[in-house]
């Protein structure tokens, strides 16, 4: 190919992709309504990583303001997804909308054959839980109540958040290391939370028969103990991607522990939807619900 043509091509093939990203990001804008206030590509990692988050509050909140959190963890089978997907934005706009400060975040995905990412994607949601009591008063959060909610890989990840403690051993020492991780409670949609009893999941680049412990490791039915943060679990009977199953899995683990739990099944919806996203049903009563009698409750410590 002759140079000049190929350097006119790649401009062109860049400048399309410029304006692609452009147009994606003035769509999400614009999905968001006037109440609302975003603060885009925010960093809540140390040093040279790329992963960023999104800030949603409410507009107009006085200085003095100390709102609940809740951090938004995306989807996408722990190897792809972005904190800007339309059921992300919903979470977001729902939270802020509802009187939260929401968190939605990117975290280490595996992008190349053989990348092992957990539990690098673990250890950065339990930073942006650090990162939220660190920055509460620019924030306009209060930094003892902080929640969770996740989508499929990141339903998994929440749970992670509400059931594992420091003495699992899977607190990282860094960033933010003498910053609580803990979450008072967690949202989980349709998450893969018996990986044992789910398929092989590229993050690890081993397999179940190779490592069957790394897999109950990264299950939060291992973790689940009485007195366990209060655990919403949301999922559709036609799910054909994680099957009702897992869910069933993870509310038996609770029961038998007699940790707290809500089991929402939704009669056939599928593997994918939000809070507004399930024809003649919504969800924002159920869910807001929750997340108010634990992190708006005046009885809450």
């Amino acid at each position: 190919m002759n140079i000049n043509v190929f350097v006119l091509s790649s401009l062109l093939s860049l400048s399309l992709l410029l304006d692609a990203r452009g147009a994606q990001k003035k769509l999400l804008v614009e999905s968001v309504p006037d109440g609302v206030a975003v603060e885009y590509d925010v960093s809540y990692l140390p040093g040279d990583r790329k992963e960023k988050a999104d800030v949603y509050r409410p507009k107009g909140l006085p200085a003095a303001a100390r709102l609940p959190a809740v951090l938004i963890i995306h989807g996408g089978g722990f190897n792809d997804g972005d904190k800007g997907k339309g059921r992300e934005v919903n979470f977001g706009v729902n939270l802020a909308m509802n009187g939260y400060v929401g968190l939605s975040i990117n975290y280490k995905l595996r992008k190349v054959q053989g990348q092992v990412t957990w539990p690098q994607n673990l250890h950065d949601c339990k930073a942006a839980v650090r990162w939220l009591r660190q920055n509460a008063e620019k924030l306009n959060v209060d930094p003892e109540r902080i929640g969770v909610m996740g989508s499929s890989a990141g339903g998994n990840l929440a749970a992670m958040l509400a059931l594992t403690r420091p003495s699992n051993g899977l607190d990282p020492d860094a960033p933010y290391g003498g910053t609580s991780a803990a979450v008072r409670c967690a949202v989980d949609f349709y998450g893969a939370v018996d990986l044992i009893n789910y398929h092989d999941v590229k993050m690890f680049a081993r397999s179940r028969a190779d490592d069957p412990d790394l897999y109950k490791k990264a299950s939060p039915i291992s973790y689940a103990y009485d007195g366990a943060p209060p655990l919403m679990i949301v999922h559709g009977t036609a799910d054909e991607t994680v099957p009702l199953s897992q869910s069933e899995a993870l509310v038996a683990a609770l029961k038998a522990v007699g940790a707290p739990y809500e089991f929402l099944v939704i009669p056939d919806a599928p593997h994918t939807f939000h809070l507004q996203r399930i024809p003649d049903r919504d969800l924002r009563a159920e869910v807001m619900g929750f997340l108010d009698r634990h992190l708006k409750s005046t009885h809450q410590k």
